[in-house]
C-alpha cells in the first residue's frame, strides 16, 4: 500500500463550537482510534485536527493510503475509517482514523482493475464492472494497491464473482456471492449469436 504523511495536532477543545471555529480556520477536526482502551472498555479516540489542504490529498484520490500521522511530534500509522461530509457543499467535515501495526489485521476496501479483452466482448456483448472496490482483510503489509483481475476468458453472459477470486494471504471480506464484473449481451452478439445458428 502506498503510504503519505500528514501532520496535525492535538485538540484541547472538542464540541461543536469548537469545530466550527476549527473549520473556520481550514482545519479538519479528527479522530484517531488504536489500541487504547477506556474505562468502559471502548476504543478511546485521540482528538486531533489536521489542515484542510493537507487531508484533501489523502481524501480526493482513487488511492488507498497508510498515513504515517505526526501529531504534535508523536508518530501514528493509520488509514482512514470513516468521513463525513457536508450534505449540501460537500465540504469534508470531519475524519475518523484507525491506527494499524505491522502484525494486527486490517480490512478496508481496494479498488479492482479489470485486464484483459473478454471473450464475451469479442463476440459483441459489453463488459460491466459492478463493483469498485472488494473489502480484504490482512495487515496493512500485505495489502496490494489494487486487485488485478484477469477477464480475457470471461464469456457472453458469464459473470466473475468474489467467491471466483483468490489472493495469497489475503481474506476477501466482502460477500462470495456479490458480482465484480459480467458480460452482458447487446443487441449486435444477440444478431451474431442468430447468425452464427443460421
Amino acid at each position: 500500500m502506498k503510504e503519505i504523511n500528514v501532520s496535525g495536532q492535538k485538540r484541547e477543545t472538542t464540541g461543536k463550537k469548537a469545530s466550527k471555529l476549527m473549520r473556520k480556520e481550514g482545519l479538519v477536526p479528527c479522530n484517531l482510534y488504536g489500541e487504547k482502551k477506556g474505562e468502559n472498555g471502548l476504543p478511546e479516540a485521540l482528538s486531533f485536527a489536521v489542515s484542510a489542504a493537507d487531508l484533501r490529498k489523502v481524501v480526493y484520490t482513487p488511492h488507498v493510503y497508510v498515513v504515517n500521522l505526526n501529531i504534535d511530534g508523536a508518530e501514528h500509522k493509520a488509514i482512514i475509517k470513516e468521513l463525513q461530509f457536508h450534505p449540501t457543499t460537500d465540504a469534508l467535515l470531519h475524519a475518523d482514523f484507525f491506527e494499524v501495526n505491522d502484525t494486527k489485521a486490517i480490512t478496508i476496501g481496494i479498488p479492482v482493475k479489470l485486464n484483459g479483452l473478454a471473450q464475451g466482448v469479442r463476440d459483441g456483448g459489453k463488459l460491466n464492472l459492478s463493483i469498485r472496490k472488494i473489502d480484504v482483510k490482512a495487515p496493512y503489509k500485505q495489502i496490494p494497491e489494487i486487485l488485478d483481475i484477469d477477464v480475457t476468458n470471461l464469456g457472453l453472459g458469464k459473470a466473475i464473482k468474489v467467491g471466483d477470486l483468490h489472493y495469497e494471504g489475503l481474506e476477501l471480506a466482502t460477500p462470495a456471492q456479490v458480482v465484480v464484473c459480467s458480460v452482458k449481451e447487446t443487441r449486435a452478439s444477440r444478431s451474431a449469436a442468430a447468425a452464427a445458428e443460421e
